[in-house]
């Protein structure tokens, strides 16, 4: 078995605790209320606007020895640079101040998984990292494309409103492919435990996260306000 299949393998439990989230069947129903949209983009601004800071940790902590992993590490670094400021467009474009966004305090569950991952790179391995990116990736693969089109025509927004959603979708395809390549050539039993060990927590923060997001839609309307100029 490739470490990758692997990594899918192991974390499955974990995985079906994220999709089993009740707001993702009520997106993919097209039952999803524009609050309970802001609200995901919020806790997503917050969460993305550390995957570089991540990744430039990660790659100063691998050894010259994994020279592979950390020219991977760049190039990730110049596929995510500047997502969260898609992010804060389409919050703009929902109705929601940038500004306010960016002063906003992430949900308990968003600001853990970071935590986590921090502490991971730093005390257990560097390609912890990468426990976060199958998560997050994988998952957008699945749901992106569809939830995107499900709320868009639920909440008759524009199109700039999901820049988020749809570049990381379908049309992600070729990163997880680049992914699953990447994960088959790391040997390491420590940073295959690593990498592991953190997918799983991901998951199960990044599900909290999800069912966080009724109760954080509630709070939600406070922070509407015109559009910015």
């Amino acid at each position: 078995m490739t470490f990758f299949n692997e990594l899918c393998k192991s974390t499955e439990a974990e995985q079906q605790y994220l999709l089993s989230a009740p707001i993702i069947a009520e997106a993919l129903a097209g039952r999803i209320t524009l609050a309970q949209y802001q609200a995901f983009l919020t806790q997503a601004f917050h969460h993305v606007k550390h995957t570089t800071p991540l990744l430039m940790r990660a790659g100063s902590r691998i050894s010259h020895q994994h020279e592979w992993m950390r020219r991977a590490i760049i190039e990730y670094i110049n596929e995510e640079y500047g997502h969260e400021r898609w992010i804060l467009n389409d919050l703009k474009a929902t109705g929601l101040s940038p500004k306010l966004i960016e002063q906003s305090e992430p949900h308990t569950s968003t600001a853990a998984m970071v935590a986590l991952v921090y502490h991971h790179i730093d005390d257990i391995h560097p390609a912890s990292f990468f426990g976060m990116a199958h998560v997050l990736e994988g998952t957008s693969v699945k749901l992106a494309t569809q939830a995107a089109g499900k709320i868009q025509a639920q909440l008759n927004l524009p199109n700039s409103a999901f820049s988020y959603l749809l570049s990381h979708g379908d049309l992600d395809q070729e990163h997880v492919a680049f992914f699953e390549t990447l994960m088959n050539k790391v040997t390491e039993a420590a940073a295959q435990d690593a990498i592991i060990t953190t997918a799983k927590h991901v998951y199960r923060l990044y599900g909290d996260m999800f069912r966080a997001i009724p109760s954080l839609a509630s709070e939600q309307p406070s922070m509407n306000v015109e559009l910015a100029s």
